[in-house]
């Protein structure tokens, strides 16, 4: 069975995510400063960045 031509998505139009999945959060937060290597419970929250 084949997808219908309107759920495929184009590599040109890229909408733009309002909630980050964990692992892009840690790496977010890593890459600042904002928690240490070991911690991975009871993340601070952030705002999506644009990919």
């Amino acid at each position: 069975m084949s997808q219908h031509p309107s759920l495929r998505i184009s590599g040109k139009i890229r909408k733009v995510r309002n909630v980050m999945k964990r692992y892009e959060r840690i790496n977010v937060l890593r890459d600042s400063g904002r928690i240490p290597e070991d911690k991975v419970l009871g993340l601070p929250k952030t705002k999506p960045v644009e990919m």
